[in-house]
């Protein structure tokens, strides 16, 4: 049968879900990669419920969805979800990328993105650092692997629950390259790092994690991996320290560009992205 050239394929559907996620910039990011690569797709944010994820990645695949970015707080549930993950999602116990497919696939991005973005756009040497990272959710599992294994000196997990804290590096023990220890925040105090990645979710109702004022200082770094106004709260903090400050951004723009390659196959140039994106949002 010959092809009918006035009849086009529907756009491929692909989403971010997450609560809150209306401030998501990842619908613009996608959008651009798509341009540039020259592919037809649609892109949407997606609000879920606190318990209304499975249900919700369901009703997006019966309608056509192709593929799911995942934020706060699913990232567990995506996971869970899978029928089959990544080594990198397997090892982080979290997925923030799904194929959605006959067999649905769930992938991690954030570690990988993380590094991409302090090597390749920030270039922060991470060899021989003393690393503190704050908060004990799916963000710090996605990060903690790829960050011990960049040749970091220690690992410093801290949480207002230190028995999370604990469990966590229970579960991921055995694929941490790097020394790690967890702690409670506040004993934190008189204790000095060179990077700190706030790993937390507070900046999205106005907090920062209490940390000690001597955690940072004019040489340290500090990373916040929400970006925009929720990561204000910690970046303010750290700027008054006399730090250097970056919120993640560009870790956005590097996972997302992950994801787009898993999806399509191509791999699309990120530093026109981030900039234009620096430009939008500072």
């Amino acid at each position: 049968m010959s092809r009918d050239p006035f009849a086009f394929e529907k756009p491929r559907r692909y989403a971010v879900m997450g609560y809150p996620v209306s401030h998501s910039l990842s619908p613009l990011i996608h959008a651009e990669f798509a341009r540039a690569t020259g592919l037809a797709i649609t892109y949407e944010a997606i609000e879920v419920s606190p318990g209304g994820f499975p249900q919700a990645v369901s009703h997006f695949q019966a309608l056509g969805g192709a593929g799911l970015n995942v934020t706060v707080p699913f990232k567990l549930d995506a996971a869970r979800f899978a029928h089959r993950l990544t080594p990198a999602a397997a090892a982080a116990g979290a997925a923030n990328v799904l194929v959605l497919d006959t067999e649905i696939v769930g992938d991690n991005t954030d570690g990988a993105g993380l590094l991409r973005d302090l090597n390749d756009n920030l270039k922060i040497p991470l060899a021989g650092c003393d690393v503190l990272v704050v908060g004990a959710g799916g963000a710090a599992r996605g990060v903690l692997g790829p960050l011990s294994g960049a040749g970091v000196k220690r690992i410093v997990l801290a949480s207002r629950d230190p028995g999370r804290a604990r469990s966590l590096l229970a579960v991921l023990g055995a694929g941490l390259a790097a020394p790690t220890e967890a702690v409670a925040l506040h004993a934190l105090r008189g204790r000095r790092f060179d990077l700190v990645i706030n790993a937390t979710s507070a900046g999205l109702s106005g907090a920062r994690p209490e940390l000690p004022d001597e955690a940072i200082d004019s040489g340290s770094i500090a990373y916040d991996l929400m970006y925009g106004d929720g990561a204000r709260p910690f970046t303010a903090w750290a700027h008054s320290r006399g730090a250097r400050v970056t919120d993640g951004l560009g870790m956005l723009v590097e996972q997302a560009a992950l994801s787009f390659g898993l999806w399509h196959g191509v791999y699309p140039q990120t530093a026109g992205v981030l900039a234009m994106l620096r430009r939008q949002t500072h």
